[in-house]
């Protein structure tokens, strides 16, 4: 190995504990790291090793850069996705190092237009790679990495849909005592549009899944929407600021969230450190085909926060099987008697069965639960 990759090795593993998801450092990911950033970047984010944000003025001791040298490194590295940097909520100014994924380099990069070069194509590819590895480690580590994932806090928070936009007809919420909330706490947000009034900055992006399944010449086959990623607050600026979207107003802003539920794509919130009590920080618009998260591309465990459960019934069902041709998880199944019916705790409360069922047989029950869906295990 020579000198130079050493560094990219060691800066790999630096970016890699940044947060997000763990990624063992190879030669795939090194590969990824000298795509995004130069040589002369790499003492710079070697900075970061002790502590993964940094004022302007903990950075001129731990970088030993002037303050000019400093933002100009961090400005030219935000554009690539590998670093944060946004004021807190006492106006200094934060630079945050970026992980590889969950949320980082390959979330920013695939979030802005992209067009179709040999360059943009061979980073897809590496990121393919990367994700064929981990998927193959995953499998057969999986009695031991499956578990300890499964410890981990919620990564995104369903929000369902509640008009069925086919009969014109209201999704039927009922309480089901035994899923209670505690008093104490309070339920976050329940529909996209409570989501979007609270914010005055909104920004919206390219589907990092969809667009990296484009590169790869593997359109999505659910939908042609593409910019339907949402930031909120002090990411969307980020975003706006550093060329991975656009700001939108709250008008424009619905009018594409009720387009991708034309195209039955599923609402996903995500919060700050995972905390689903805290104000949230983007929305996702996932499909069946494409999003990492859906349980068929699933290459370790997600782990969903929802407020809601479908609940059939019986005695409307007629075994149509919509819901089941529709259903995000695939936990819906006609049973023997020809009636949609639940298997498996799967369900994340998305209501697209209900929306979706000419009976209207399918109603939400409310409740806060945590579902995990680990990826299945392969022979």
């Amino acid at each position: 190995m020579t000198e130079s990759d050493l560094k990219y090795k060691k800066t790999a593993q630096v970016i890699s504990s940044a947060g997000g998801t763990p990624i063992p450092v190879s030669d795939t990911l090194i590969s990824i790291l000298k795509h995004a950033v130069s040589e002369d970047d790499l003492d710079f984010i070697m900075a970061f090793r002790r502590k993964k944000s940094q004022t302007l003025v903990e950075l001129k001791k731990s970088s030993k850069l002037s303050e000019d040298k400093i933002v100009e490194k961090a400005t030219a590295l935000a554009k690539k996705g590998v670093m944060f940097n946004q004021p807190n909520r006492q106006g200094v100014m934060v630079y945050r190092l970026l992980p590889f994924i969950n949320v980082g380099l390959f979330e920013y990069f695939f979030m802005k237009e992209l067009e179709y070069t040999e360059e943009n194509k061979e980073l897809a590819d590496l990121f393919l790679k990367l994700q064929t590895e981990l998927r193959n480690f995953v499998q057969k580590e999986y009695d031991i990495v499956i578990p300890m994932m499964l410890k981990q806090p919620p990564i995104d928070r369903t929000i369902p849909f509640y008009n069925n936009e086919t009969t014109g007809d209201e999704i039927v919420i009922k309480v089901d005592e035994e899923l209670e909330v505690p008093i104490e706490q309070v339920l976050p947000s329940q529909t996209v549009e409570e989501i979007i009034d609270k914010f005055d900055d909104i920004a919206v992006g390219y589907c990092f899944c969809r667009h990296h399944k484009d590169l790869l010449g593997e359109p999505c086959k659910q939908t042609d929407q593409r910019e339907n990623c949402f930031t909120f607050g002090k990411s969307a600026r980020h975003v706006s600021e550093n060329g991975f979207g656009r700001l939108i107003s709250k008008e424009e802003a619905l009018k594409i969230l009720k387009e991708a539920e034309n195209d039955d794509l599923i609402h996903k919130a995500y919060h700050p450190n995972f905390d689903i009590n805290r104000d949230e920080t983007s929305i996702c618009n996932c499909c069946k085909c494409c999003c990492g998260n859906s349980p068929q591309n699933l290459i370790s465990v997600t782990i969903n926060a929802t407020n809601h459960k479908a609940s059939i019934d019986q005695d409307l069902c007629v075994g149509c099987g919509t819901c089941v041709e529709h259903c995000y998880t695939g936990v819906l199944e006609l049973n023997d008697d020809n009636k949609a019916e639940i298997v498996g705790d799967y369900c994340i409360g998305c209501g697209i069965c209900a929306r979706h069922c000419p009976e209207n047989a399918i109603s939400l029950i409310t409740g806060r639960r945590i579902v995990s869906i680990p990826p299945a295990r392969r022979s």
